[in-house]
């Protein structure tokens, strides 16, 4: 969190004083509103500065259907006020420390979609002008706008190590607020090491994306100590590509990435698909392009998941929690996820009902995420769990919940209503 999001943040909560139990007032809302967007939420005392906010809006009165579209357009407006993105092929999102070096290219003027593009590397090698000089005239065929960031460290894992993620995710929401774009064409690729990053990255946040095309890179293997085969791959990754699409490229005679990984990768998504439904993946596997990009080079590849379009609110969602400040996955949350759980929730619009099934993990801190696009917020809301009903109840909406769910610029998956799925939780 900033020292200047640190400063307000106190100031508002200690403005409130004494008067903890009364209802903050609209201008006392308003500014509370405006500190908690300006919190970096992904980290510890962030989030911890968030929840003082959340639980004092708390006090604020149940939500109309008309105050819930005057408070999205307030939380659209306040967005705009927040980070946006620099022009050009070289800039820095720590500009005093030259860090966070990312580049902007492709469509500028009017995209129709947004591209991250991931490099390749590993210890001590990558940056972001070998992905930007392949993708970003890629993504202008296609009239996307192109960033292509740089890792924050040079690590074999760079993508996922030392707060890259976080960042990658942060220039994802500035992207929303420097162009126009619909934020169900948000696109992640990347080769080598950013194949292994579009995988993951891709599958941790698969609610905020359309479409993955990694290439001569997977998500990283578990071997067998005796033979050195592929036999698994990491948590948090094959779960949660239900509802996105996926196209793979791999070349068997790729001297530097073998192709076990993305083979093991392509049969746990068929087994997956088998198990949950859904899964939509294409994997292109050749015998001849070595360590390079396809035949007709990485328009070819982009034009695999070109069509797709995020879908907010699937009726399954599949999620294996993968990292602590991921708390959202489409219309769920979790304060607290258990790390490699699996929880699949179905929505079943025609009873007003949500099944919970998990794999014996602890629910504590699960909601589902409510809005009248999923239920009729008139009538109750039944939850069960694991074929058990555990919650059946009217629900309200309340502008903590919305806030909540609207850190990012993306209002799709803003929701104003929220209910744990274990009755113990409230």
């Amino acid at each position: 969190m900033s020292p200047f999001a640190c400063l307000l943040t106190a100031c508002v909560i200690a403005g409130a004083g004494a008067s903890q139990d009364r209802p903050p007032s609209r201008r006392e809302t308003t500014e509370m509103v405006r500190s908690f967007l300006q919190i970096d939420g992904k980290t510890a005392d962030g989030r911890k500065a968030q929840r003082e906010i959340l639980t004092r809006l708390e006090l604020v009165a149940g939500l109309r259907a008309r105050d819930v579209r005057d408070w999205r357009k307030t939380l659209e407006k306040e967005q705009r006020r927040l980070r946006t993105l620099e022009d050009g092929h070289r800039n820095f999102w720590w500009p005093d420390e030259e860090r966070g070096l990312y580049m902007v290219g492709g469509e500028t003027r009017r995209p129709r979609g947004i591209l991250i593009a991931m490099h390749g590397g590993g210890v001590g090698s990558g940056d972001a002008a070998s992905a930007h000089g392949s993708y970003a005239p890629a993504a202008a065929e296609l009239d996307w706008v192109c960033i292509s960031p740089e890792v924050l460290e040079k690590t074999e894992r760079g993508w996922t190590d030392s707060g890259t993620e976080e960042w990658v995710m942060d220039l994802v929401d500035a992207a929303l607020r420097t162009w126009k774009v619909d934020p169900a064409h948000v696109y992640l690729a990347g080769h080598s090491m950013g194949g292994y990053g579009s995988w993951t990255l891709g599958a941790h946040h698969a609610d905020r994306c359309a479409g993955l095309a990694p290439s001569a890179g997977a998500p990283t293997p578990i071997l067998d100590r005796a033979t050195g085969k592929v036999t698994d791959l990491v948590e948090g990754v094959i779960p949660n590509l239900r509802n996105v699409r996926i196209a793979i490229f791999q070349s068997t005679d790729d001297p530097r990435v073998p192709p076990g990984p993305n083979q093991k990768g392509v049969e746990l998504l068929g087994a997956a698909r088998e198990r949950w439904g859904g899964f939509d993946f294409e994997y292109w596997e050749v015998s001849n392009r070595g360590h390079g990009f396809p035949e007709g080079g990485v328009v070819e590849l982009l034009r695999r998941v070109e069509e797709s379009v995020r879908e907010p609110l699937p009726e399954r969602v599949v999620w294996q929690p993968a990292v602590a400040w991921k708390r959202q996955f489409y219309w769920l949350h979790w304060e607290r996820p258990a790390l490699e759980a699996i929880v699949v929730a179905d929505l079943d619009r025609e009873h007003n009902t949500i099944a919970i099934q998990s794999n014996g993990a602890d629910l504590a801190g699960l909601s589902v995420l409510l809005d009248e696009r999923l239920v009729d917020l008139d009538e109750e809301v039944v939850i069960t769990v694991d074929g058990k009903e555990t919650r059946r109840e009217l629900c309200a909406a309340r502008l903590a919940d919305l806030l909540d769910t609207s850190v990012h610029p993306d209002p799709a998956l803003g929701f104003a209503a929220r209910l744990s799925v274990l009755a113990d939780d409230d």
